[in-house]
């Protein structure tokens, strides 16, 4: 790959692969594991050493898969993982954060996010994310699945603007985030991380995304990667068991769109003209 990954850039300086790697429905099964993590080990070996996961996913099986897969490379790659809501409480936080650990067989996660707006008073959850931080355990805390509404009412908790991510769904077919949650954490650079990049695959049947892709001689995967990249501080999460698929999606960091050829997705995907709800997977 002659084309370096994209970087994004947290509010306190550290830098990530704006390609990296989505762990949703691993370890969810002994059989596929051992292909899981040599996905993962090709995605880290490609460049693409941002790893995301949640202690929700496969009730933590997909940090045991990711603690697998990053055992001795520990210093290369860069950890997101998530506090379910029902988990949130300030208490419930520091001994959830723990438990992620310990999946993950490492002392630090860099970002930890709390995956959904719940019950728990939000003020509760950074006061955690806070002492997790002054403790070492997490090097940043942010958010998941919050709209610009949410994310204004946690920016202006006492520690609110320290918030270092909002993790979304975004992709070609749901640009909603574009019209006012995007430019806002732009604004304040703050990164968005894309999940369910491809629309869980839907993308890739997509008929007028599948000519513009072979017209350019890539594929629809690569190429809708390759749109959301080229955005501003913006990270896309790809999941793939295959360390075939992983080296496709990789070399989406090789295409350099032009203004045409965005305009034209602008056409097959056209962007919000107004506000609209955040959409949640």
């Amino acid at each position: 790959m002659s084309q370096p990954i994209p970087t994004a850039t947290f509010p306190d300086g550290r830098r990530a692969p704006a390609l990296g790697l989505g762990t949703w429905h691993m370890g969810e099964n002994r059989v596929t594991a051992a292909a899981e993590i040599r996905a993962l080990q090709a995605g880290i070996d490609l460049g693409m050493t941002l790893i995301d996961t949640a202690e929700m996913y496969a009730s933590g099986g997909a940090e045991v898969i990711t603690g697998e897969a990053i055992r001795d490379r520990r210093d290369e790659v860069f950890i997101v993982s998530k506090v379910m809501p029902s988990n949130a409480s300030r208490h419930g936080t520091i001994a959830a954060c723990e438990a992620s650990l310990r999946r993950l067989s490492t002392d630090m996660i860099d970002l930890y996010l709390l995956h959904w707006p719940g019950r728990h008073p939000l003020h509760e959850t950074v006061e955690a994310f806070v002492e997790l931080r002054a403790a070492g355990k997490i090097g940043a805390w942010g958010v998941s699945n919050f709209d610009s509404l949410a994310m204004r009412q946690l920016s202006a908790l006492p520690g609110g603007k320290n918030c270092a991510a909002n993790q979304v769904l975004y992709n070609l077919s749901t640009r909603g985030v574009e019209f006012e949650l995007l430019p806002w954490m732009t604004e304040r650079s703050i990164p968005l991380m894309a999940y369910s990049p491809l629309d869980e695959g839907r993308l890739l049947r997509h008929p007028g995304l599948g000519q513009m892709a072979s017209r350019l001689g890539v594929n629809p995967a690569q190429l809708a990667l390759a749109f959301l990249i080229s955005r501003e501080n913006v990270i896309a999460i790809p999941k793939s068991a295959s360390s075939q698929r992983v080296a496709e999606n990789r070399a989406a960091a090789e295409i350099i769109l032009s203004a045409e050829q965005l305009a034209e997705l602008d056409q097959l995907f056209p962007p919000p003209r107004s506000r609209q709800p955040l959409e949640m997977i």
